[in-house]
């Protein structure tokens, strides 16, 4: 078998762009040439990657699993190229991480502050989402690491989890809200709830109320964005719930009311999420080890 990373690279390019067009122009290469880079890849691998639908050129099941081992092996071969350079004094190399609204807040500045006084000319990108956006980015080595909560126990062999601090979620409302008295779940079953949390069994609101052997609440609003959420719950009679740092630490208890129910709330753990399979590179590993700095310090300062 004689696959080229030219074949590969091309390959991702058309899955990502949806198109031998789009790939095209993003490449700058012909688009002749470009299909034919991709025949010749199915060819070597006798397996058809691509297809045709209405809505462009999509990934068939194969190529959907060759995909992903291609966008981490072309990962792979970038971090070595830039440990290369970095060992040879001409590049200083980049990081990509991914992190939720409370570390984004309460960590990041810190440790992005230490690491660029370390590392003036590394490249840095940082992506916020919350970790079930973020975790996809770290299996196919988008991202180095990501940072954020870890609600599920069970956790996919590909990757390795670093716990850095616990918290607890608060539940909170506007001020002057009708309810920011309430003493009970109970007293809040009826309301409307709003949260950045998936549905399901493990949707940290359905926890609480089936813990307090009462049914979750029926109005619920679900958000993809904090922010988003934080409006709705300044804006709204809705009821939201957020980490108890982030009250304290982030300026949010000027903004809004914590309802103090009788019931425990349920409690997370808030750590660094890496590959299991795969090192991280010299500068990643720097900011992976400012940010636990930055952590520490923060639990340190409660």
């Amino acid at each position: 078998m004689h696959v080229r990373l030219r074949q590969i690279r091309d390959f991702i390019a058309v899955v990502e762009a949806g198109s031998i067009r789009g790939a095209a122009k993003t490449l700058q290469v012909a688009q002749p040439a470009l299909t034919k880079s991709v025949r010749g890849l199915e060819a070597e691998l006798q397996a058809q990657l691509l297809r045709r639908s209405p809505q462009g050129v999509v990934p068939t099941a194969g190529g959907r699993a060759f995909f992903s081992r291609a966008k981490a092996a072309q990962s792979e071969l970038r971090k070595a190229r830039e440990e290369l350079a970095e060992l040879s004094g001409a590049e200083q190399g980049s990081v990509a991480f991914g992190a939720g609204p409370l570390v984004t807040s309460l960590i990041v500045p810190d440790a992005v502050a230490a690491f660029r006084a370390a590392h003036p000319r590394t490249r840095i990108h940082i992506v916020e989402g919350f970790t079930r956006e973020l975790l996809p980015l770290v299996r196919d080595e988008t991202l180095d690491f990501a940072l954020g909560p870890r609600f599920q126990r069970s956790l996919d062999a590909v990757f390795k989890f670093r716990p850095l601090f616990r918290n607890t979620l608060a539940i909170v409302v506007r001020k002057g809200h009708s309810l920011q008295h309430a003493q009970s779940l109970s007293d809040l079953a009826t309301a409307e709830w709003i949260s950045v949390f998936p549905g399901g069994a493990q949707n940290p609101i359905a926890v609480a109320f089936s813990a307090a052997r009462l049914p979750p609440p029926e109005q619920l609003i679900r958000c993809d964005s904090f922010h988003v959420a934080l409006s709705l719950v300044l804006k709204t009679d809705g009821i939201g719930i957020t980490s108890r740092l982030m009250l304290s630490k982030a300026g949010l208890g000027d903004r809004l009311h914590e309802v103090r129910v009788l019931e425990p709330l349920p409690g997370f753990t808030v750590g660094l999420f890496t590959r299991s399979d795969s090192p991280l590179s010299r500068r990643a590993g720097a900011m992976a080890k400012d940010i636990v700095t930055a952590a520490r310090t923060l639990v340190g300062a409660l």
